[in-house]
């Protein structure tokens, strides 16, 4: 079975819908009870019984009543994601809808522009495998594709930097809300995009001075000692419930869904309402790039490259269609494991392939060859979040070093705290693996959790150790091999780079977005919604 995260599988209990088994699912709604296979039926018909991908629709169940009995019961996948029946039918469902196959099929295709994103984590990945450096592996990955026949190849590195620019400042503006000192003090007049950019991730000279005029406030980080000052910053739009402290990152599918299945009412207003960085290229692709092209969003077929395939269940998910439509901004995902086969198959090594260079969103601006990065194998959003509420809230430059983490239960729970006059004023924290993020939801349901901001990611070790990540080699142990990944994906090749330093975002959200970071327009474009899933009463009753 495909390697989907912990926080997937643990979401329910009945994992697998075997063929004696019901599905939950009414069929439009009119049987209240649940739809019975019979096993014999089964082994004589192999398709009866299976859950068949169907197009797109409007929201709600749409299901097709069975022919007759030896008929296929078909329901629309994303039916089957936000039922609580069965996981292992979903998954059957990604890994045909989502395959390697469908991929080699649509580049086939004269009619469809078919574009692929490559995350950093399969990059380090597959460069790790066939003993490239990070660079090349990107080079050559380009290659293999642009050989295939797709039309462009872009680094998701432009998504990210969306997304954190995003999710910093949706975190400021919660803290903001939940500190009104803070707010009122701090709020001036919109900026525009080139002003607001520049400032994201540090607190301007301007402003540091005027401190020192006013007066200042001894300010530490685990004893490092600083000054503090009173924070400019557009004012930025929020949704009614963009209030809740702690804010959780948004980035991890297998986080989202099991939050979404087990415990909505309590966790979904905390969440962040930015989209992952698969969800912002998938964005980037159906309505920017395509209208570059003068192509329609279904006419392009976007392919991204990531590390687990829970990846899969969030390009299912509806919240990521473009607007008013059935198409998908993200039509498939490959993992790392599922590119390696696909080399395999092709009877290459990637080490052999020839190299080529990365495409552009943007005209004017080609990419160098120059790979960027920040911190942190999982996107680095606790430590650019954190630095940024330092500097746009409590005027603290914390410099490049490393953050000062410390390691609590288990090395996938750690936290740092940012202290002023001596009081604390930030508190984060990074959860992986599904342990973790039990023992963090119970603090929040009995509203004891202690921290502003949590980095979540379902699986141990964070994106690096994806269920999709190509597994270890004879004789190297699963520790081996993400230790290697670490060091690959932090390679001083990796030049790290604030993503308001990114010229291609810059004018993006000139161009595309047109107004500047965390406004309506950047909401209404790089932000999603979340939905309770709430249990049948039929596969409860089932189960037992």
């Amino acid at each position: 079975m495909a390697q989907f995260s912990g926080a997937v599988k643990l979401a329910d209990l009945n994992d697998f819908i075997a063929p004696s088994q019901a599905c939950v699912v009414n069929i439009n709604g009119r049987k209240e009870g649940a739809i019975q296979l019979d096993s014999n039926e089964f082994i004589n018909y192999p398709e009866v019984g299976a859950v068949q991908p169907q197009p797109r629709a409007s929201p709600g169940f749409q299901q097709t009543a069975p022919s007759g009995p030896n008929g296929a019961i078909k329901v629309t996948l994303q039916d089957c994601l936000a039922c609580s029946g069965c996981v292992t039918s979903a998954e059957t469902v990604l890994l045909e809808h989502q395959s390697a196959a469908e991929f080699l099929s649509k580049l086939a295709d004269p009619e469809t522009a078919v574009v692929v994103s490559i995350s950093p984590q399969s990059r380090a990945a597959l460069a790790a495998f066939y003993g490239l450096s990070p660079a090349e592996a990107l080079q050559k990955l380009t290659g293999f594709f642009k050989g295939l026949g797709v039309k462009a190849v872009l680094d998701t590195s432009t998504g990210r930097d969306f997304a954190l620019l995003e999710a910093a400042a949706e975190f400021v503006q919660r803290y903001r809300t939940r500190h009104p000192e803070l707010s009122e003090a701090s709020r001036d007049d919109p900026m525009d995009v080139d002003d607001r950019i520049n400032q994201s991730g540090e607190a301007s000279s301007s402003g540091r001075e005027a401190l020192h005029s006013n007066g200042s406030h001894s300010h530490a980080i685990n004893g490092h000692t600083s000054l503090a000052h009173g924070v400019r910053g557009a004012q930025r739009s929020q949704p009614a419930d963009a209030t809740a402290l702690p804010m959780l990152a948004s980035a991890c599918p297998g986080w989202v869904c099991y939050a979404e299945k087990t415990h909505g009412d309590y966790v979904l207003p905390h969440i962040s309402s930015t989209k992952s960085p698969q969800a912002v290229m998938g964005t980037l692709v159906k309505r920017h790039l395509a209208a570059q092209w003068g192509l329609r969003p279904e006419q392009i077929y976007h392919c991204a490259i990531m590390p687990c395939y829970d990846k899969k269940l969030e390009a299912s998910r509806e919240d990521f269609n473009v607007p008013g439509s059935t198409v998908a901004e993200v039509d498939s995902v490959l993992t790392s494991g599922e590119v390696q086969q696909l080399l395999e198959a092709h009877g290459r090594a990637l080490s052999e392939l020839p190299s080529a260079q990365l495409d552009s969103l943007v005209g004017g601006i080609e990419e160098d060859g120059q790979l960027y990065g920040l911190p942190g194998g999982s996107g680095g959003y606790l430590n650019y979040i954190f630095r940024t509420a330092a500097a746009q809230l409590f005027g603290q430059d914390l410099g490049p070093g490393p953050l000062p983490m410390r390691v609590l239960r288990n090395a996938d729970f750690q936290e740092v705290s940012l202290e002023v006059a001596g009081r604390p004023a930030l508190r984060f924290a990074l959860a992986y693996g599904f342990r973790n993020i039990q023992t963090l939801v119970r603090k929040i349901k009995r509203r004891a959790c202690e921290y502003d901001y949590v980095e979540i990611m379902a699986c141990p070790s964070g994106c690096l150790n994806g269920g999709g990540q190509i597994q270890p080699q004879p004789g190297q142990s699963t520790q081996q091999l993400l230790d290697q990944l670490d060091t690959i994906y932090h390679d001083p090749q990796v030049v790290p780079r604030l993503p308001q330093d990114n010229p291609a975002v810059a004018a993006l959200y000139k161009q595309w977005v047109g107004a500047p970071v965390g406004t309506d327009k950047a909401q209404q474009l790089l932000h999603t919604q979340y939905h309770k899933r709430d249990k049948s009463i039929a596969a409860t009753v089932g189960d037992w």
